[in-house]
């Protein structure tokens, strides 16, 4: 494993410790996309909420990613995060988590441009 992926998944481990500090990390395994109907394409949009979103499908597919050493040239969790904590209404508590993410989308484009 590359100094590159080692740190990338030191910054995800940040992330999940900053949702449990926040109390957004759910102690039980959920589908968020239980209640989406057939046929229509999972998103963080339709997940059942973007906690679970980020909890349940973007943690373990970024860490699987990065374990294969299939790390995409961008990410744009951080402007999802903003649109859902700082868009339309402010919350505090999440701006740490924002910042993390943020964080994350700027490794993985230093990447693609070094």
């Amino acid at each position: 494993m590359t100094d590159y992926q080692k740190r990338l998944l030191e910054m995800l481990g940040a992330i999940e410790e900053e949702l449990r500090r926040i109390g957004y990390w759910k102690p039980d395994e959920i589908d968020p996309y239980e209640d989406l109907p057939e046929g229509e394409v999972p998103t963080f949009l339709n997940a059942s909420s973007f906690e679970d979103w980020l909890q349940f499908v973007f943690l373990p597919n970024a860490r699987s990613a990065i374990a294969k050493d299939q790390i995409p040239n961008s990410s744009s969790v951080g402007i999802m995060a903003m649109r859902q904590y700082d868009y339309h209404s402010h919350v505090p508590e999440a701006q740490q988590l924002v910042h993390l993410l943020h964080s994350f989308d700027r490794a993985i484009e230093k990447r693609k441009l070094g």
